[in-house]
């Protein structure tokens, strides 16, 4: 082969690198944002899935594209055409891999927001996912490069229960998640307590562990196999709205009457004007027993969730404390009266005995 030759060749494979970059880049600049308009437009909540997942990736594919037909322009020897052509197809099925899994991603969340009720939008099912489209991408990747994949099989099957064994916690914890997803007992977003006293929102459920974002903003770490196991109060099943009860006492020297009316005005005023409180609810106070010093009773109120019945409490008592000021109705301090009663015939008695033995 002469020089004018090969120069020719190369001139040609840069030509033809050149021509698939700008094809890649009008392709994501004009196509692909036209398609992404598209999808904006459309209720179809896949489109948008799919443009995104291909957005920088088709420059990519167009390049590799474009390296294998210069490839074929230049004569080069096999061996070396072969090395080269198996390292483009490992980086084509990468590349494909990768958009594949931001799809599968995608749609397993919406699914999952779709059908809230059995599967949650966790890092669990993501991860599964993104694991299992690479694991099908290498065994491709291995069956077109020539490498039998049936010996590997075996072997996998044969060491899993070695893995199994000695993976033994992380893969209880991992099965517990599924079982808390597939249950239903709780989801991201739920408020729980557990029966060890910690509570807070969900915030995610992940191969190993779920996380807790307790009020105070401090995130507790708790294994899924003690959530699989343990006591769980979900505040926010079956919904999300929350009664609070509250109690009171008053003095038996009130009019109860009144003492009643005053207080579902001031529950009313806070349903009604404080964030958190549900507009359309009536308050309801009922009387619960004869204290010692007062006479108490429980107002209840509904919060849209449990979080709202601090706010909603604070303003309650504020609120109800003031009235009552007003109206001069009284709180009573705890406080207990004894009263002496006087034996007369006993006394006398004891009188009579002291005489006789004086004398």
């Amino acid at each position: 082969m002469n020089e004018s030759s090969l120069i020719m060749q190369v001139i040609i494979a840069v030509m033809i690198l050149t021509g698939s970059l700008l094809l890649g880049l009008l392709f994501e600049k004009v196509i692909l944002t036209r398609l992404k308009t598209l999808a904006d437009k459309t209720r179809w909540e896949y489109d948008e899935i799919i443009v995104g997942a291909l957005r920088g990736r088709m420059t990519r594919l167009f390049i590799i594209v474009g390296f294998y037909s210069a490839l074929e322009v230049l004569y080069l020897p096999d061996e070396v055409l072969h090395i080269l052509n198996s390292l483009l197809l490992v980086v084509f099925i990468l590349s494909v891999t990768c958009a594949t899994s931001n799809i599968a991603v995608g749609l397993v969340n919406i699914y999952a927001k779709k059908a809230s009720g059995v599967f949650s939008s966790t890092s669990i099912f993501s991860n599964l996912t993104i694991i299992s489209v690479f694991i099908i991408g290498a065994l491709i990747t291995m069956q077109s490069l020539g490498i039998s994949i049936t010996p590997l099989l075996t072997a996998l099957g044969v060491g899993g229960l070695a893995v199994a064994l000695a993976l033994q916690d992380t893969l209880t914890n991992f099965f517990a998640g599924l079982h808390i997803l597939a249950a239903g007992p709780i989801k991201p977003g739920d408020y729980v307590k557990l029966d060890s006293g910690e509570e807070g929102y969900v915030v995610d459920i992940t191969w190993r562990n779920t996380s807790i974002k307790a009020l105070l903003d401090n995130m507790i770490i708790v294994p899924n196999s003690k959530m699989a196991s343990c006591k769980i109060i979900n505040y926010s099943l079956p919904g999300k709205e929350v009664l609070v009860q509250i109690p009171i006492g008053v003095s038996y020297c009130c009019d109860l009457a009144q003492v009643e009316k005053i207080t579902i005005q001031v529950a009313q005023d806070v349903m009604h004007n404080v964030a958190g409180g549900i507009c359309g609810y009536q308050p309801v106070i009922r009387i619960c027993k004869f204290g010692d010093f007062s006479l108490q009773f429980n107002v209840l109120l509904r919060v849209r969730e449990f979080a709202d019945q601090y706010i909603i409490r604070h303003e309650f008592l504020k609120r109800l404390h003031q009235r009552y000021r007003a109206e001069g109705i009284e709180i009573p301090y705890p406080i207990q009266t004894i009263y002496l009663k006087k034996d007369d015939n006993r006394n006398a008695i004891h009188q009579k005995d002291a005489k006789s033995e004086q004398h």
